[in-house]
């Protein structure tokens, strides 16, 4: 009974993530939007976006350094898709592939999938010209990627890591390099301050989803085990 309700709130966990970044994008195409970007460009809650934009400026060696560690996550996709090509290749069958690795793989294309969405369609743009052009802002492209991928890497350590020196020191990077690239893209000043907001909502939304579905997986794996 512990173990279905504490699977039931990862996925209110998932939903509520969800729903609040559903409202927060409805809010900010509605609440205060004004023509104060770069080449007329609109954006909701301009006095707040503005006002934390004159506050942090713009620091383009920020934005280059995490722009750059922007890979970390992507090298982590690569690394667990290596993981999974390998274990296709040694057992000659998908149906023997780790489930959590196939979960995995069909969770970082949901990812790259809100990010093409949002790429094509955008909500609003960035507070400043880049290279001389517009770029789609909402919601952060690199928080989403980080807030998504970086926490699925301590999971899978949690998860295969027999001892607890590799899980703790996971846990330390994770947190770390995730606040830095959080904090950096927010003082870089190359997005509005809503879209870093916006961006984890999603990312703790896709997560919480993906958790929950890596439990359900478990839970079913085990009511399997118990009919053998």
């Amino acid at each position: 009974m512990h173990v279905k309700r504490n699977k039931t709130g990862k996925l209110w966990t998932a939903i509520g993530f969800l729903a609040a970044f559903a409202l927060w994008t409805a809010l900010i195409r509605g609440v205060d939007v004004r023509a104060v970007g770069p080449d007329g460009t609109s954006v909701g809650f301009a006095v707040f976006n503005c006002w934390f934009h004159r506050l942090t400026s713009v620091h383009m060696t920020i934005y280059t350094v995490t722009d750059w560690l922007g890979l970390v996550p992507i090298a982590v996709c690569l690394c667990f898709g290596a993981l999974g090509a390998a274990q296709l290749f040694r057992r000659k069958s998908l149906q023997r592939v780790d489930a959590d690795i196939i979960l995995l793989g069909l969770y970082y294309l949901l990812v790259l999938s809100t990010y093409l969405f949002f790429e094509t369609v955008p909500i609003n743009y960035r507070p400043i010209l880049i290279d001389g052009a517009l770029e789609a802002s909402y919601p952060s492209s690199t928080t989403l990627l980080v807030l998504s991928v970086m926490p699925t890497l301590k999971l899978q350590v949690d998860r295969r890591a027999k001892e607890p020196l590799p899980r703790q020191i996971t846990a330390l990077f994770v947190f770390a390099f995730s606040a830095f690239m959080v904090i950096g893209r927010l003082l870089s000043g190359v997005h509005w301050a809503t879209d870093i907001i916006g961006a984890v909502f999603l990312s703790m939304g896709l997560f919480s989803l993906y958790r929950y579905a890596v439990d359900a997986m478990d839970h079913c794996g085990e009511a399997t085990d118990g009919i053998q």
